[in-house]
């Protein structure tokens, strides 16, 4: 078969199209003359824009995404703007809203996040978030939407006369990234232009706010936050080692509840939170507790968020596992802000052996960084203080804080203290110990679905340390808003096994003391039968510590 003599064009090296092609080819055969590279490129780019407008397909200007960042709060807007604050728990939230308003500030503590609040967050919020953002930002927006339909407040007025104060942080993970999704959630909800604040967690003093701002990040602020974290503190500790053994159900809660409310009219009416919390320490004496009952001691761990939330964001993690027959040893809010005098502490040291100056960002040219590792030296000891003295007036008798460098000592082994994702080498550490100092006869690590830095610390690393020490008994869950059964049925099984161990370390108590249960419950005094009272650590349960009190 003989194929015809077609002459095909001659196509551009850099721009293709058969008619553009054939277009130069004709032009340069007419004229006679050949066309430089130039000139082909200068009428193929002509005849582009010439088809495009032909066939409506012109090019519209590039708008690259902007966030306008609404943040104008002026201190004469003060009095009557509120602040929404959230995500905390309850006693947290509570002393944080008194300790603010004693400076002059309007506070609104939003509700804990439910279910609801996680599908407002879906709806408005991008995909691929994690349950913190999305449990967080559909709160707000549910308490806004609120405002609009029931209470019928004009979105003006809404976004006029109200902001929302959280915290910020960058980092591996899509924390970095929660105002920039606030806002976009709250603009497609219909409330474009709503403030979100926020402050840096490493940030200090240091806040990039103005002059005239309505947020006065000073020496007071800080301390009044830090005083409210470490009063939460003590009596969310008080709460879990009483209420698994109270002989009245649901005592220690209503005693919670007035504790709040006296220590939080303590900080409005700037009065002392010591004495305060001495009352409260009197109403915890007054709830009778029966502590010779064997019960697993289940430590959490995992995402700060989802491991602190009392609510849907966990499934109601704590109540739960006291349903079950479970003392709830929590990560106390105290312990990440160490945590973050710790990280400063350490870069200080590291910044200081390199060969050249440092001028980043955080870095140590033109400053003293002996002076700055006094600075934190003394921000340590005077926090640590202050956590005794507010330990020591509720009656958190035998409470110590973690020793960083021991928490950081046990993990380097397994995980790089230089990533900081989540709790970092923290999870690691505190599984560590939970095993060696027998602090505990199981350990659950919670984190949302979503998080990677969590994620990779429990499912992957972990599993390394359990290699090490068999006799850990840890759970990693994770939360996604719709799953409480498959995520109990999972905390279940290993409970059972926390349950065994429980039992049995209290039967080799008894063996070790020569008594029996009834002959302690014969002897059991009031003192042992005090609330407040807390029986010294031996033994990862508290029934068999109390038993080898005797």
């Amino acid at each position: 078969m003989i194929r015809p003599n077609i002459e095909l064009p001659i196509v551009p090296s850099n721009r293709s199209g058969l008619q553009a092609s054939t277009l130069c080819r004709d032009r340069c055969t007419e004229s006679g003359d050949i066309l430089s590279l130039e000139e082909i490129e200068s009428q193929v780019h002509d005849f582009e824009i010439t088809e495009r407008k032909r066939l409506g397909l012109e090019p519209e200007e590039a708008k690259h995404w902007h966030d306008p960042n609404p943040q104008a709060f002026r201190r004469e807007q003060r009095a009557e703007t509120t602040i929404f604050i959230g995500g905390l728990t309850l006693a947290h939230d509570q002393l944080i809203q008194a300790g603010l308003r004693a400076l002059g500030y309007r506070i609104n503590v939003l509700d804990c996040p439910d279910n609801d609040a996680l599908r407002l967050g879906k709806e408005f919020g991008n995909r691929g978030q994690c349950n913190p953002t999305y449990f967080t930002v559909g709160n707000l927006i549910k308490h806004l939407i609120y405002l609009r339909d029931v209470e019928k407040v004009p979105v003006a007025e809404i976004i006029e006369k109200n902001l929302f104060l959280t915290a910020g942080a960058c980092g591996p993970c899509r924390f970095g990234t929660y105002v920039t999704e606030y806002r976009k959630a709250l603009r497609d909800a219909g409330f474009d232009g709503f403030r979100v604040m926020f402050f840096q967690q490493t940030g200090g003093l240091k806040q990039a706010t103005g002059e005239d701002c309505g947020l006065e990040f000073n020496p007071r602020f800080f301390i009044q936050v830090v005083k409210a974290i470490i009063a939460g503190d003590v009596i969310n500790a008080m709460g879990y080692r009483i209420r698994p053994y109270e002989t009245q159900s649901g005592r220690t809660d209503e005693v919670i509840e007035q504790c709040r409310q006296i220590v939080s009219e303590a900080f409005v009416n700037r009065r002392s939170i010591v004495r305060a919390l001495q009352r409260c320490r009197r109403l915890f004496r007054s709830i009778e507790v029966d502590r010779l009952q064997p019960k697993p001691k289940v430590m959490i761990i995992g995402e700060f968020w989802a491991m602190t939330t009392e609510g849907d964001g966990n499934y109601h993690l704590q109540s739960f596992l006291e349903q079950q027959g479970a003392e709830v040893d929590v990560q106390l809010v105290s312990a990440w802000l160490l945590y973050m005098i710790w990280q400063g502490r350490r870069d200080t040291h590291r910044r200081m052996t390199l060969r050249g100056e440092d001028e980043a960002l955080k870095g140590l040219a033109g400053k003293n960084p002996a002076y700055r590792l006094r600075q934190l030296w003394l921000a340590d000891k005077a926090f640590r203080s202050v956590f005794r003295s507010f330990a020591w007036a509720i009656g958190l008798r035998g409470y110590r804080l973690p020793d960083m460098e021991a928490i950081a000592d046990l993990a380097k082994d397994y995980y790089d203290h230089e990533l900081r994702g989540g709790e970092g080498h923290m999870e690691v550490g505190k599984l560590i110990q939970a095993v060696t100092k027998k602090k505990s006869h199981m350990v659950v690590s919670v984190k949302p679905f979503g998080c990677m830095p969590s994620s990779g610390v429990s499912d992957g690393i972990q599993s390394m340390v359990q290699a090490h020490f068999p006799d850990a008994v840890f759970c990693p869950v994770e939360t996604t808003g719709d799953g409480a059964v498959n995520f109990q049925s999972r905390v279940l099984m290993y409970l059972f096994k926390a349950r065994r161990n429980a039992k049995l370390e209290f039967e080799q108590a008894l063996s070790a003391t020569g008594l029996t249960e009834a002959e302690l419950r014969q002897r059991q005094s009031l003192r042992h039968n005090n609330a407040v009272n807390y029986p010294p650590h031996r033994l990862a349960g508290t029934a068999a510590n109390h038993v080898l009190s005797y």
